[in-house]
């Protein structure tokens, strides 16, 4: 008897399981038909897939193989969480106008965890995101960027070669990003890395890669030390808060002054809040400006037509200048044609975030297919910027291709920085930081590449041997 009811047991227990697995690889939709696609495994989805290193600039493996079998909108899970990702240009367009509307901003649990997304502090709220953008806008904007950052930044980027070059060598990507953070750093709260006892730049390095590895929190793993670094800025910051409440009459003028100055007047600007703003902001420097300008150096390296065209646009400024040596104005900002042309081709390839994340607030209908309320959605900006119907011999880094291109289709095809109003408000700082650094690095120097660099994308874009390079004078 015992044997037999243990068999009727263990036989409803697989019928249990068996329909559970049904359940979770064929989600059901009430009001239409989800897009095709797998979502792999119980609990991890197809994670583990889309973690497996590719060593190549190409799109990964993971994105190209579905959008073969399944099509340009398909459905994954990934990390338990199900979502629909699209590489459509033109249903990532629609879904990008009617941000706020059809969608709202969505976050991987990793990235909710360490950015705060929930419970107090709700950032993706229509009020307070216009009040972030407009200050991120005030202090890293145009106007800004005009009046008192190019002329801080251009010291900065002469500064930093002149030490790079009395180096052996440096790794350009790791060295680029500790000059991005700690000036960034020094802009939003007057941080000083001689002074602090904590490096900030230490702290954000290789964020991106821990956010985007497997969410397992035990020592020893990138996500792990993602979240212990995370609590040490926090830390930091509110310390660096509790100092300045306990000295209100000494002001630095930077921009955590100005948010304390508004804290009696906007409720949502908490301590926590205003911390986790800071954070936040100094994530914005932490990775996408050094790759960006680490793999510019490495393309141009390889492309000395690029690299001869860009010299010749930079020494053009020069030369029209009455003092060679006087600093940089914004009409020689807006002159760098050429340059902006490699920083978009280089954005285009880098490829530095997997995507947009957005959340459907309704239904959505796309081609016979039901995207579900409630739904994450990936709008995968990569496989656009790789897509051969798009940009001709996708893997070629090809700065003139940009001349030709309309502004209709780079709206709806380009993507780097997100789109409209929630794009990222420090573009133009970026663009501006870039092409400052580019102009000093090609005008007054000259580089060789030390040791190959090898593409990893896993499915972040990395460098397992660095951008080893040896930076030296030109001799005027």
């Amino acid at each position: 008897m015992l044997s037999a009811g243990l068999c009727v047991v263990a036989a409803l227990l697989v019928v249990c399981v068996t329909h559970w697995i049904y359940k979770w690889r064929n989600p059901k939709c009430k009001n239409g038909v989800l897009p095709p696609g797998s979502m792999g495994l119980p609990f991890i989805g197809e994670t583990l897939s889309l973690i497996v290193p590719s060593n190549s600039l190409a799109l990964h493996p993971f994105i190209k193989k579905r959008i073969e079998r399944y099509g340009p909108v398909f459905r994954t899970n990934v990390a338990g969480r199900s979502l629909i990702v699209t590489t459509d240009p033109e249903f990532n367009y629609f879904i990008m106008q009617r941000d706020g509307k059809l969608v709202e901003s969505w976050y991987l649990d990793a990235f909710a965890k360490v950015f705060a997304q929930s419970g107090e502090i709700q950032p993706d709220t229509a009020y307070i995101h216009k009040y972030v953008r407009n200050t991120a806008l005030r202090w890293f904007g145009v106007e800004s960027l005009k009046d008192r950052l190019l002329p801080q930044i251009e010291v900065l980027a002469r500064k930093t070669i002149a030490k790079w070059s009395s180096k052996e060598s440096i790794e350009v990507k790791s060295e680029a990003a500790t000059v991005s953070i700690d000036f960034g750093a020094q802009q939003l709260f007057s941080y000083n890395p001689e002074k602090s006892p904590e490096q900030i730049s230490e702290l954000f390095k290789d964020l991106i890669q821990g956010l985007m590895s497997f969410p397992l929190n035990i020592p020893g793993t990138m996500y792990h030390k993602c979240i212990k670094n995370h609590k040490k800025v926090l830390d930091m910051m509110r310390v660096e808060l509790k100092e300045r409440r306990l000295s209100l009459d000494s002001r630095r003028g930077d921009l955590l002054d100005h948010i304390m100055q508004e804290a009696d007047n906007e409720k949502f600007l908490t301590e926590e809040f205003i911390v986790q703003l800071m954070y936040s902001l100094i994530f914005v420097f932490s990775d996408s400006i050094s790759t960006t300008l680490a793999l510019a150096v490495t393309l141009l390296d390889e492309h000395p037509l690029a690299l001869q065209e860009l010299i010749a646009e930079h020494e053009a400024i020069l030369k029209n200048k009455e003092n060679p040596d006087s600093p940089l104005t914004w009409n020689d900002y807006k002159s760098m044609t050429f340059t902006l042309q490699v920083i978009n081709e280089t954005l285009r390839l880098a490829n530095i975030s997997p995507g947009l994340f957005r959340k459907a607030t309704e239904d959505i209908q796309f081609k016979g297919y039901t995207i579900p309320a409630g739904w994450p959605i990936l709008i995968a900006a990569p496989a656009v910027h790789l897509n051969s119907t798009k940009f001709e011999d996708p893997l070629s880094f090809n700065p003139w291709r940009w001349k030709e291109l309309q502004s209709s289709f780079i709206t709806k095809s380009f993507m780097p920085f997100g789109f409209g109003l929630k794009q990222c408000a420090g573009a133009e700082y970026s663009r501006v930081l870039l092409s400052t650094f580019l102009h000093t690095l090609v005008s007054k120097y000259r580089w060789t590449k030390v040791k190959d660099v090898k593409f990893v994308r896993a499915p972040i874009l990395k460098f397992p041997n660095g951008f080893q390079f040896k930076i030296s004078a030109k001799n005027n």
